[in-house]
């Protein structure tokens, strides 16, 4: 095994309820996109359902109707665009749609997504009412306190006609920091998955991070004093000093620019050093340790959002980016 991403469905139930207790009364949507931000999306959907979230939202149809050949009763609301001959593929699978463009396709439920300061995908006016729009939503374009909460108000306003539509703004920064976000139901997803939206540690919001990644030492050799570690020689050892190598790179979704960044090896903290390669990555270490030492990049305390931030990156990126080479598992435990 060259390393084994392992997902904590017990820590995203937990995740799930924690975000249900802030709601105080909103319904909780689980957002299952880009496989569950990485983590598997039915793992993920089963989870959250089974921890009280009413709803999934995908980004496109074809993740959606994955998700409806193994979640047959659950309701499923794709968030982006979607094409014209996906409107019958959504109806006759009861999926609900998002529009962005004011035209209402026929006999399929659908939400309409008002603009309000993210100046993407949404209309700029609410569509005359149509029997098939069940609600209304906007997208946050920022955890800025100052601007998401004109966004809200902006919301708020537009939409008083149709209140009694489901109406939905809150994204998982909204949820944990503004209640006059969460309207009938919230749509969250990085938080679910026990990360930060804010870069800080997600212990802070009451959170536990769900996915660990961890590998060993596949060898360990001692540099001399002007030796060098990987491709360009950018690592050169002042003094004799001891090099862990670990089958993890690029490849796997260890990016290039997570040099600096510290992992654990046999629990203590060790910085990567040189350039990661494809397949391998290289840990300073201060003294020798036995091939098989085990190292832990991402959980035990290391924080994925301590490895974006030595990206200049966001825990989104770095969690999606992690590659299906590294040997998956998860762990289901039964909360009491």
């Amino acid at each position: 095994m060259r390393s084994e991403v392992t997902i904590d469905l017990g820590a995203l139930r937990r995740n799930a309820k924690r975000l249900l207790e802030v709601l105080d009364g909103s319904e909780l949507w689980a957002v299952v996109k880009a496989n569950g931000y990485g983590h598997g999306a039915l793992d993920c959907a089963e989870a959250a359902l089974g921890a009280g979230a009413t709803a999934l939202c995908t980004a496109t149809v074809p993740e959606a109707l994955a998700l409806r050949a193994e979640l047959p009763e659950a309701r499923l609301i794709v968030m982006g665009p979607h094409a014209p001959r996906e409107v019958a593929q959504a109806r006759e699978a009861r999926i609900e749609l998002v529009v962005v463009d004011g035209e209402i396709p026929p006999r399929v439920p659908v939400h309409v997504k008002l603009d309000t300061g993210m100046g993407r995908w949404r209309v700029a006016e609410l569509p005359a009412p149509d029997r098939d729009v069940v609600g209304v939503l906007t997208h946050l374009a920022t955890a800025d306190p100052a601007f998401a909460r004109q966004q809200i108000e902006r919301f708020r306003e537009a939409t008083e006609p149709v209140a009694h539509l489901t109406r939905h703004v809150g994204n998982s920064a909204a949820t944990l920091r503004l209640p006059e976000s969460r309207f009938d139901a919230a749509r969250c997803g990085l938080a679910l998955y026990g990360l930060s939206p804010f870069g800080t540690d997600p212990a802070d919001d009451g959170l536990l991070p769900v996915l660990s990644w961890r590998s060993e030492v596949a060898l360990c050799k001692l540099l001399g004093a002007g030796q060098s570690t990987g491709y360009l020689r950018r690592y050169v050892a002042e003094r004799d000093t001891w090099i862990g190598i670990v089958p993890v790179g690029y490849g796997d979704g260890f990016r290039r620019d997570m040099t600096g960044a510290e992992i654990l090896v046999d629990g203590e903290r060790r910085p990567v050093v040189g350039a990661v390669s494809m397949d391998a990555l290289a840990v300073e270490l201060d003294g020798r340790v036995p091939a098989g030492t085990p190292v832990t990049l991402v959980g035990d305390g290391v924080l994925l959002e301590e490895h974006a931030r030595v990206a200049d990156s966001i825990t989104h990126e770095l969690i999606c980016g992690i590659s299906p080479r590294p040997t998956r598992s998860r762990r289901v435990i039964v909360d009491s």
